[in-house]
This record gives C-alpha cells, sequence and structure tokens, in this order.
C-alpha cells in the first residue's frame, strides 16, 4: 500500500469520526429557558422584569394539538390562542417559532406573546418542531412548513383568513421564520408532514433577532474555534465542510418577488441580525414592504422582558395590522 494512499484513508476515517460525532444525540436539551435568561440578564440590567404571564381574559387555548408526525410514534405539537370565532368573521393567524440555539428552547416559550397578540384579535399558534439533538436542517424547515399546512387546513374550524397567516419567530425560530417565508412555494422545502393538499405560504414574516445570512461578515455562526456550534450541531457539518448547506438555510440567498413583506425586531447585538441589511436593499428593489426596530442597549432575549415586550407587542401588532388588512 503507497504511503499517499494511506494518508488519504487515514483523512477519510478521521472526517468520517468528525461527522459522526455531529449526528442527533437524542434527548432533550434545556439549557436555554425564560428565567435562565432572566436571571442571567438582570445582571447587566437590573431593572428588567419578566412579561406578565397572566392569560388576558376571554382568550381560549386548545393545548398540545398533534399537526404532523415525521417519524413513527414521533407526534409535533402546537397550541392555538384565540378568542371564540364569530360566525362570518375571520382572523389573521400567527405561526409563532421558539428559539434556543435550533438545540434548545420549547413552544411554551412563546405563550405570553401569543396570549397578548390573541387579545389584539389574532389566532395565535405557538409550535414545537425538532430540533438538532432529534433531527437535522432542513427537518425544522419541514415542521414549520407542515404547521402553517395544518393551520391553513383548520382555518375554517378556528376562524381563520387562510389568506392572512404570518410566522414569527424569536432568535433561531427568527431564522426559520425568515427562511420559510423567504421559500414560499419552493417544494424543496416542503417536506411531507401532512396535509399535502394545502399551502405552506404566509403573507407575512416578523423575525426577532434571527439571522439572515449564515456565512457573512456580520454573523456570529459557525465559529468552532472553542466549542462546536450551534449552528454546526444543526447543519451537522460545519461552514467549511458544506458551506452550500449554509447558504442554503440563509434567507438572505431566497428574495425574490414572492417574498412577503417583513418586519425586523433587533437586539442591540449586531450578530444576530447578520445579512439583514443585504437582505432589506433586496426586498427594496422589488418594492417590498419592511420594516426595522432596533432596541438599544436591549440584551438579545428583550422580546421575554419589561420594558422592551410591550413595544414588540404594539410593533407586531402594528405591522401585521397594515400587511394583513381587515377585508
Amino acid at each position: 500500500m503507497n504511503r499517499p494512499f494511506v494518508l488519504l484513508l487515514i483523512t477519510a476515517l478521521c472526517t468520517t469520526v468528525t461527522y459522526a460525532q455531529l449526528r442527533p444525540t437524542g434527548g432533550k436539551d434545556t439549557s436555554f429557558t425564560v428565567q435562565g435568561s432572566y436571571l442571567r440578564e438582570k445582571k447587566y440590567h437590573p431593572d428588567i422584569t419578566l412579561a406578565d404571564s397572566t392569560l388576558p381574559s376571554g382568550i381560549r387555548v386548545d393545548k398540545a394539538i398533534p399537526f404532523s408526525t415525521p417519524t413513527k410514534g414521533r407526534n409535533l405539537l402546537l397550541d392555538v390562542y384565540a378568542r371564540p370565532a364569530v360566525s362570518g368573521n375571520t382572523r389573521p393567524a400567527i405561526v409563532m417559532i421558539h428559539g434556543g440555539g435550533w438545540r434548545s428552547g420549547d413552544r411554551s416559550h412563546n405563550n405570553t406573546l401569543a396570549g397578548q397578540l390573541a387579545a389584539k384579535g389574532f389566532v395565535t399558534i405557538p409550535l414545537e418542531y425538532r430540533l438538532s439533538t432529534e433531527a437535522l436542517y432542513p427537518a425544522a424547515v419541514y415542521d414549520v412548513k407542515a404547521a402553517i399546512r395544518w393551520v391553513r387546513a383548520n382555518a375554517k374550524k378556528y376562524g381563520i383568513d387562510p389568506n392572512r397567516i404570518a410566522v414569527l419567530g424569536f432568535s433561531a425560530g427568527g431564522q426559520l421564520a425568515a427562511l420559510v417565508g423567504t421559500t414560499n412555494g419552493q417544494a424543496t422545502f416542503e417536506g411531507s408532514g401532512g396535509n399535502a393538499h394545502s399551502s405552506s405560504t404566509v403573507q407575512a414574516i416578523v423575525d426577532i433577532d434571527g439571522v439572515l445570512a449564515f456565512i457573512h461578515p456580520e454573523s456570529g455562526e459557525g465559529d468552532d474555534s472553542k466549542s462546536t456550534s450551534a449552528a454546526t450541531y444543526w447543519f451537522g457539518y460545519s461552514k467549511t465542510q458544506r458551506p452550500d448547506l449554509w447558504q442554503e438555510a440563509s434567507a438572505l440567498n431566497h428574495i425574490d418577488k414572492h417574498t412577503p413583506p417583513i418586519l425586523f425586531l433587533n437586539s442591540s447585538v449586531d450578530r444576530m441580525h447578520g445579512g439583514r441589511d443585504d437582505l432589506i436593499k433586496k426586498l427594496n428593489d422589488l418594492r417590498i414592504y419592511s420594516e426595522v426596530h432596533t432596541f438599544p442597549d436591549a440584551p438579545h432575549t428583550f422580546m421575554f422582558f419589561n420594558p422592551w415586550f410591550t413595544p414588540t407587542l404594539t410593533y407586531i401588532s402594528d405591522f401585521l395590522n397594515r400587511v394583513l388588512p381587515t377585508k
């Protein structure tokens, strides 16, 4: 056996071992919680308080509804927050995606915002999706699109206008919301999560501090110098090993005439919205409406805390009422 071949074989074996370490590990990663983030951020922002989680009067919640079964015995669940439907009237819906680095987090993180938006006349749907401990990219994208198809298929039951559906997400959920919305109508991203007769198209995107481009000068994703990054765990490959996946998952690369209006709500942590300004330039060229609101000196998890929760709620409500008007 000649020396070059031996070196090539050793390299291949080492590479295989490295990739194997990035397969889904199973189990649930509970490292990201709202309470934990609150205790951490209060050290730097002593005046912050948790947003009031009391459910507004008159809001009904249907909990733990299965919307997709991606693998045998594995049901993905969502919740529906809404005022009782009124015959003849339909409401816009908001599909809500939690954050947590594509690896942690829970749909319950959106409960407070879901309740308050429901009180403003929206039907809100926090959902779960497969995290990187369970399945790698693009499974989460398939799951969110499956949830949107479920919402459209059940629109009549909940008094939803199927032509007024928005997708909203925070952090990793914001990245997913942007990707899901900018791939409207692209069969590659649909998956097979049920309700194939319904569309996963959305009419608006709300991105709360979610990255728009993984490989970009403004993005901090994929820095594996000290430890494996959350994005590398999600893709299963570093950005040098499979840059094609990292580019494919970047909303910046999917902007076209089918892209709906987008609201960007951002903290003072610039890397969390890497690629945003370049994306807005593309939207402007296509005359697609967008808004940007940045909270100075706000931490990444600002949406969970006062004094930022109320203006976050107002910006979302005002934006969606503007771009999803009652017909």
